[in-house]
């Protein structure tokens, strides 16, 4: 029995994937399955998948409907738990996997027993950038991806990080056997960081390897929609604070994340996209009623650490990416 299963996904992205799997076939440690999952794309992407069949390690199924990638990547959850797979790695179709990407994931589970993630280098394309180091939740209710668009010469040791990028990660599959399954209200973006975020509140912690490098073609996925990286913002941040943030931090974010959410709300009418970002914002007080509230109960009666260690993890200041808001700061306090 292989210890590990890779679960990738596939919407309408065919030769990515096909690419990406590729990349798997000069991995150092090759005690892997490979399980491809088609999330609902048309007739014609699914059939060119047809040549991955014959790679001995890979299973091919499909969904009639794409169910996002929360619910896609927790089809292969539940068959890494079925089969007895010691680990989980999740890993974007649109991206592709240096050869011991791995072994040196599989090798940060050494450094302390109670690690139940691992992440590491994920460039962009091109090698030259960072596209994540794993993700920080600042102190404005804001998550955002460690180091992204630094040097690859700059990429910070390995280290603990409060998230792992569901992009190119290995879990335990213990972890999602004690704390859930990814939440599907989610469907896509910042589910990873609210798995991690509920991971570290049961008392798990999530590494960072420098060594594991792997490439990503940023957005291949969500520029396929329109408004689709908008909605699913405004719609899942509310939900991220909710069901995660420990009570002792809920008024401090709270107020901040007020205050940044409806600044880019009104950036997102500045540029056009108002109506997504309002459909998403009217969307998440229906799970707020409906879901969020009794999750959030179930999670913090789970908690283990203090909430002092939680703050601890944070990102103490505004995301990186926030640089209106940055400047506008300045002006008054004369902090950058």
């Amino acid at each position: 029995m292989t210890s590990t299963l890779i679960t990738v996904l596939n919407w309408n992205g065919s030769e990515d994937t096909i690419k990406c799997v590729d990349s798997f076939k000069y991995q150092s440690l090759n005690d892997f399955q490979i399980l491809v999952i088609d999330n609902g794309s048309k007739l014609k992407d699914y059939q060119k998948l047809a040549v991955l069949r014959n790679i001995p390690n890979l299973t091919l199924i499909r969904n009639e409907t794409n169910v996002g990638f929360a619910g896609g990547v927790n089809i292969g959850i539940r068959h890494a738990m079925q089969n007895n797979y010691e680990f989980v790695a999740l890993f974007n179709n649109d991206a592709t996997a240096d050869k011991d990407w791995l072994k040196n994931l599989t090798k940060g589970f050494t450094q302390n027993d109670t690690i139940s993630a691992v992440t590491g280098l994920l460039l962009h394309e091109d090698g030259k950038t960072i596209d994540s180091t794993g993700d920080y939740y600042s102190i404005w209710g804001m998550p955002f991806p460690r180091s992204r668009g630094l040097k690859t010469s700059t990429a910070p040791d390995s280290s603990y990080v409060f998230s792992a990028t569901g992009g190119a990660t290995l879990y335990k599959t213990s972890l999602f056997k004690q704390i859930g399954l990814f939440d599907e209200s989610f469907f896509a973006y910042y589910e990873d960081v609210d798995i991690s975020f509920r991971a570290q509140l049961a008392g798990h912690k999530i590494y960072y390897t420098k060594d594991a490098v792997a490439y990503h073609k940023q957005g291949a996925t969500s520029k396929k929609i329109p408004g689709f990286t908008v909605y699913q913002t405004f719609k899942n941040i509310p939900l991220l604070y909710i069901k995660n943030v420990p009570t002792g931090l809920l008024i401090p974010i709270g107020f901040r994340l007020f205050v940044l959410y409806w600044l880019i709300f009104g950036n997102a009418l500045k540029k056009g996209s108002g109506k997504y970002a309002f459909k998403g914002w009217l969307v998440s007080i229906w799970y707020f009623w409906t879901k969020s509230l009794w999750d959030r109960f179930n999670i913090q009666s789970k908690k283990t650490v203090p909430t002092s260690y939680i703050k601890s993890l944070l990102w103490h200041d505004l995301p990186p990416e926030q640089t209106g808001l940055r400047k506008l700061r300045s002006k008054f306090t004369g902090k950058n």
